[in-house]
């Protein structure tokens, strides 16, 4: 019962965090086309620009609190929002700067999540070229933070099952017992719609913040390598996340 609480707050927290994000995006817009034209905001604007801010901040302090991980706050810049989804992916996450973003599709028109990708920047600056951006984004020595999104509710079972799926033919046979070690990592239940999930992957080690925010971790580079096999080999699971990300590289 209170495993379920917990997780309903997570839920909710994720679910505010959204409104927030879409909120503080739409008041940046306001103060921006103001000092475009020289003009100033009306006061109900300004007002709603200043709520949005507060909002924000208030659900980062009560995520804190409550599921004991941050949210991705937001530092500078402004938030991006996947097309397919509507959902928004801010500017940075974990001290990584925000690079693209896409859906994962299933079934041909099942939209499950929305994937957004995070790098250091100077790591891959001056990298213009298309197989070289590809392979720092499969080597996992390239720091990187994999921000999912729920579009739709699912079962933890079937996201579960999802994962190895498409981890197993990537591990070529080594390390297979660490699929299990990540089944472990989720919590039971259903992940519900704007459920957040993030993954940074460092090297051999991958650190994995759950639906409930708490976070462990998985040591294996083999595993590594396949996740980011999983999102920017040959066969992505989201071709637009990657596509998009090669684009913002070139533009460093």
């Amino acid at each position: 019962m209170m495993a379920s609480k917990v997780f309903s707050r997570g839920v909710t927290m994720a679910t505010r965090s959204q409104q927030s994000l879409k909120k503080a995006a739409t008041s940046r817009s306001i103060y921006t086309a103001a000092a475009r034209t020289g003009s100033k905001p009306s006061g109900a604007l300004a007002l709603a620009g200043v709520a949005a801010a507060g909002t924000v901040m208030a659900v980062s302090s009560m995520n804190r609190e409550k599921t004991f991980c941050e949210m991705p706050v937001i530092m500078s810049g402004q938030a991006t929002e996947e097309k397919a989804t509507g959902i928004m992916f801010p500017p940075m996450v974990n001290g990584f700067s925000f690079m693209g973003c896409g859906v994962r599709i299933k079934y041909v028109f099942v939209k499950v999540y929305a994937v957004g990708v995070y790098l250091r920047p100077e790591h891959v600056k001056g990298v213009t070229d298309d197989a070289a951006i590809e392979k720092a984004l499969l080597d996992p020595n390239h720091h990187k933070v994999i921000r999912i999104v729920m579009n739709r509710a699912m079962t933890m079972d079937k996201y579960n099952d999802a994962i190895v799926e498409a981890l197993t033919p990537r591990m070529n046979g080594q390390d297979l017992e660490k699929l299990e070690e990540f089944k472990k990592l989720n919590p039971s239940g259903n992940l519900e719609k704007d459920t957040e999930l993030l993954m940074t992957i460092r090297g051999d080690t991958l650190l994995y913040k759950n639906a409930l925010g708490n976070v462990g971790t998985i040591h294996s580079e083999v595993f590594t390598k396949a996740m980011c096999d999983v999102y920017f080999g040959s066969d992505p699971v989201s071709p637009p996340a990657k596509s998009s990300t090669i684009d913002a590289v070139k533009k460093l």
